[in-house]
């Protein structure tokens, strides 16, 4: 079969997700025929994402998250208001003409959207004959039996309706869980283990003498500068996507900010003793996977809720701020998953391939 893959490119998750998907895909001898990523001003589209999607990738301008002045938490209120003025709707007017032309071009079998709101609004517009299967960690909310995002605040309200609209017109929803549910055939949500790539799945974990970081947003760079000032003997690596930065900011000796990249990403988390990160579904999975303590600083409702269940599934620990003793004395206590979160992982190329060959 072939396959369309239309991709957020917020963050790290959604990327390296549609690598370890596409490497599943073409492993059982189906095609990736284009991949459309979401971007804007303010990030660029990795290069370790466009070497190894293996399909060509094509970019469009997609809705942003908008941080407050200290570069620290999203603005919910200002991120919609912000992605509803005149010239931004006449840019995403754009990206969905271009999404349902490739479309037409490359004649896909299933065009698979890992959480592209455009996605599911072009599929809205255009009433696509192609079908759509939607995934994402966030379609959990929508699953009945799935305990946290539920309420009224506007924090919740807003990630449910953004879920929804993503999957407009979609034939089922694919639901990553660092835990089976059952599947809820009523939501088409169908419940499947984590997308790790072989990369994570072939390495060999260590446990060496340095702190572990990844942060989306820059903002926070200053809380770990400020930490280290006042424990200047820890060795701390720090991952970020500051467009304009240099591969690699070194402050000192034991503190040095690195641009993402991927590989090196992956060797560094293989070899640390604790991982700290602002709470994305994705690198909490490889952190869990590969047994590292974690310590996640939410930014948004949608990572609150990332890091109360993983929290809940003896991940690691919630905190406010990049307060590295928090970590540190977390990382000597001996960790207590709640599930065989390796075997459930393992099993996830059966789980795809069966849901994405199987349209009902």
């Amino acid at each position: 079969m072939k396959y369309l893959f239309i991709v957020q490119g917020e963050g790290r998750g959604h990327l390296t997700q549609a690598i370890a998907l596409s490497n599943i895909l073409r492993k059982n001898n189906h095609q990736v025929v284009g991949v459309l990523v979401g971007k804007c001003k303010t990030r660029a589209i990795p290069e370790f994402f466009l070497e190894k999607i293996g399909a060509p990738v094509k970019t469009y301008h997609s809705p942003n998250f908008i941080w407050n002045k200290n570069n620290t938490d999203v603005q919910l209120l200002r991120t919609v208001v912000y992605n509803l003025r005149a010239g931004k709707l006449k840019k995403f007017n754009k990206s969905m003409e271009m999404i349902h032309e490739e479309i037409s071009i490359k004649q896909p079998d299933v065009v698979i959207n890992f959480y592209e709101i455009l996605a599911g609004l072009t599929n809205l517009r255009f009433n696509e004959e192609v079908p759509f299967i939607s995934i994402a960690h966030q379609f959990l909310i929508m699953h009945p039996k799935y305990k946290y995002g539920k309420g009224t605040e506007q924090g919740k309200l807003y990630l449910r309706l953004n879920a929804l609209i993503c999957s407009i017109g979609s034939v089922k929803k694919l639901a990553l869980s660092l835990y089976p549910i059952k599947d809820s055939i009523q939501k088409r949500i169908a419940v499947v283990p984590p997308l790790l790539r072989e990369e994570v799945l072939n390495l060999k974990p260590t446990n060496e003498n340095y702190i572990l970081g990844y942060m989306v947003s820059n903002g926070y760079a200053a809380e770990v500068i400020k930490w280290h000032k006042e424990n200047p003997e820890q060795e701390i690596h720090i991952f970020w996507d500051k467009k304009d930065e240099e591969e690699e900011l070194v402050v000192d000796k034991n503190l040095t900010f690195h641009k993402i990249n991927d590989t090196k990403f992956l060797e560094y988390m293989a070899g640390c003793k604790a991982y700290i990160t602002t709470a994305g579904f994705e690198s909490v999975c490889e952190a869990m996977y590969l047994g590292k303590p974690i310590m996640m600083i939410p930014t948004h409702i949608e990572q609150e809720i990332n890091a109360l269940d993983a929290s809940e599934a003896g991940a690691g620990i919630v905190s406010k701020s990049f307060n590295l003793t928090e970590l540190l004395d977390y990382s000597k206590q001996p960790l207590r998953h709640k599930n065989d979160i390796k075997h459930w992982i393992e099993e996830s190329e059966n789980y795809y391939i069966r849901h994405l060959t199987t349209l009902v």
